[in-house]
């Protein structure tokens, strides 16, 4: 298909979406007035963020309180719409001239009381329970994966420190992606992960005639071989290593461990991340896919044998709605690390 047949496409689809707040669907109302529309959906504890931009030409528009919620959907005519998410006004601003309103609203379920800061550490604990704990702390259903719940923590210090920066360091030591969606906490491994629902997120091909940009990058530069880290041995009063990959340029961990597991399950997080990371694709969808979102797993074909015989994972979604269409720009890592 040529960039000409893919524009005419693009023509005679046309983007629908719905905003909703307090129940009431205003797209009626702000369709006469949207300049655009623009979703960033990110993976981890950054806040997902909703911009719109309004014509206010005869004034008339009144500016949104702060804290007001706004839910969207979004996607094509004749197809069902994709629920993304509820979302919280935080900044209005009036311009002119010609005037316009812009408002931001970031992700309503990573709410204040998640980014206050705490005191206390965790002796003996299951990473489930822990999750289990912080999650029920701020009235979020928790959803663990299996596996992930099951390891022991020895202890953990978590000092005047948030509870979603506590939970996404513990993400980050497990190779995990800790989120909240759907007023539950999710804690999953990075590959195979879930929806809130406990549903597998279904891959999604894209061929290089759905895009009219892409980006692929590759380096072996300062590539590491390993990972080391350490922990203490608090009989011997000594501090020793374990390695993930090869000695040779391994990378080391500047955190001491409370015991061997914790140490080897942070190296090996390490190890798994830093091979993802190895190879990066970045496309702009001249034809938007709302289904897309963080996490989920993406083939392409059309380009290169190298990109299109890796299984990529997404990282970020930006959808853009304006007269020119409904636009995703994607950016992707590899989504499969070598066995260690």
């Amino acid at each position: 298909m040529t960039s000409t047949t893919t524009q005419a496409a693009a023509q005679h689809l046309q983007p629908v979406y719905q905003l909703v707040v307090g129940g009431r669907n205003i797209t009626p109302t702000i369709d006469p007035r949207l300049i655009d529309l623009t979703l960033t959906e990110c993976r981890g504890d950054e806040a997902d963020q909703l911009e719109l931009r309004l014509s206010d030409h005869d004034g008339a528009v009144e500016l949104p309180s702060k804290g007001v919620t706004i839910s969207l959907q979004l996607g094509w005519a004749g197809q069902a719409l994709v629920d993304k998410g509820t979302f919280e006004v935080d900044e209005v601003e009036h311009s002119g001239t010609p005037d316009v309103i812009s408002i931001r609203a970031r992700s309503a379920d990573l709410g204040t009381s998640l980014r206050n800061r705490r005191d206390q550490s965790w002796h003996g604990k299951s990473l489930g329970d822990i999750i289990t704990t912080i999650a029920k702390r701020h009235g979020l259903a928790p959803r663990v994966d299996s596996k992930l719940a099951a390891q022991a923590i020895a202890h953990i210090d978590q000092t005047n420190e948030s509870d979603i920066n506590f939970v996404t360091r513990l993400a980050k030591r497990y190779d995990a992606v800790a989120t909240v969606k759907a007023s539950r906490l999710l804690f999953m491994p990075i590959t195979g992960t879930t929806t809130s629902k406990g549903e597998a997120l279904p891959a999604i091909t894209i061929t290089r005639a759905d895009g009219d940009q892409h980006r692929y990058h590759s380096s072996n530069r300062d590539a590491y071989s390993g990972v080391r880290a350490y922990y203490h041995v608090a009989k011997k009063a000594t501090r020793e290593g374990v390695l993930v990959g090869e000695s040779g340029n391994a990378k080391r961990l500047r955190e001491s461990y409370a015991n061997e597991a914790d140490a080897l399950a942070a190296a090996k997080a390490e190890w798994q991340r830093i091979q993802r990371g190895a190879a990066t694709l970045e496309l702009t969808m001249a034809i938007g896919r709302p289904e897309l979102q963080p996490q989920t797993p993406v083939t392409v074909s059309g380009f290169k044998a190298q990109i299109d015989g890796t299984g990529w994972l997404t990282v970020k979604v930006t959808h853009s709605l304006s007269d020119g269409g409904l636009t995703s720009r994607a950016e992707f890592e590899t989504g499969e690390a070598a066995n260690t």
